[in-house]
């Protein structure tokens, strides 16, 4: 049936001459670079605690997709059936396991989060149009079963729901806020630990391996290490900066508008030269490091210093 599914969708965009793949393309990359830049320009710059919030179940969400797609360690559908022909250059970004959609866990929790802190009711169901469509996108592209998409989705909002309880609890008991450090960095540590010592399928077709698991687990270096990281720095910028966001105006709005530049780069370009430089996996988390800390603890204070009220 999943198959089925995507053979129509196929048909029908070779039907059109790929008219649509571009456009498509571009919505499913957004899902995986440039849609931080929505929950940081909140954090910075209108509401740090609804920002933070969003951050936190995007990183959390990306944990739990690295656990889930190597444990179940599901091929591409192109692998299950040679009739997938993937649009383009589509299959460059689907690399590694299949389920569950990694774009459809990074971008729930932040469309997802936004629909949540959004009170504009139009706005609201803008977001969760996004989803859908990522979700659709990566199905209409040929590199994801329905299963895959569905499936992250359910864990995308899971990653929401705990968000909000844990911040619900934090708001309570705000000398708890250790726990949520510990949290971060024991489970993305753990996490690191078992896609790293688990055993992969090695499935090999005319000599070629399938999957490479060293190479798959490069990923969850950034992702689940990247939580443990962030953590860290959620408690060194609540304890020792505390900076307080911008503020809807123009100062504010130009100052976190210039600091989304360097960012968006490095977005774009999640490893910079560090994969060049050392271990790809060790690359990988200090990539994430650097990018974390600009978003979390070096633009923060760049705010602090041109928002500082005089005396």
């Amino acid at each position: 049936m999943d198959i089925t599914y995507l053979l129509w969708l196929q048909d029908f965009r070779l039907s059109i001459n790929d008219a649509l793949t571009p456009f498509v393309n571009q919505l499913s990359f957004f899902a995986i670079s440039y849609i931080v830049l929505l929950p940081v320009f909140v954090y910075w710059c209108l509401d740090k605690k609804k920002g933070l919030f969003i951050l936190f179940a995007w990183k959390f969400s990306q944990t739990i997709n690295a656990i889930l797609k190597l444990t179940a360690c599901i091929y591409r559908p192109w692998i299950k059936d040679a009739r997938i022909l993937p649009a383009n250059n589509a299959i460059v970004t689907a690399t590694g396991y299949s389920f569950p959609s990694g774009h459809t866990m990074m971008c729930t929790p932040i469309y997802g989060g936004l629909a949540v802190i959004t009170k504009n009711k139009a706005l609201r169901w803008v977001w969760i149009a996004l989803i859908l469509l990522t979700m659709l996108s990566r199905n209409y592209l040929g590199v994801h079963t329905p299963q895959d998409v569905l499936v992250g989705f359910v864990f995308g909002v899971l990653a929401i729901y705990l968000a909000q309880k844990i911040f619900a609890y934090l708001d309570k008991h705000p000398e708890k806020d250790v726990m949520f450090m510990v949290f971060a960095v024991l489970a993305g540590v753990l996490t690191l630990v078992y896609v790293s010592y688990k055993p992969y399928p090695m499935d090999y077709v005319d000599g070629k391996l399938l999957v490479d698991p060293s190479k798959m687990t490069i990923d969850s270096w950034g992702d689940a290490g990247g939580f443990a990281v962030f953590g860290i720095l959620w408690y060194i910028e609540s304890r020792f900066i505390k900076f307080e966001p911008a503020g809807w105006n123009f100062k504010g709005i130009v100052i976190c508008a210039i600091g989304l530049i360097p960012l968006g780069w490095a977005l774009q370009n999640p490893d910079f030269i560090m994969m060049k430089m050392m271990e790809p996996h060790l690359g990988r988390l200090v990539s994430q490091t650097i990018t974390l800390s600009y978003m979390m603890i070096v633009w923060p204070l760049v705010i602090k210093l041109f928002t500082r009220k005089k005396a």
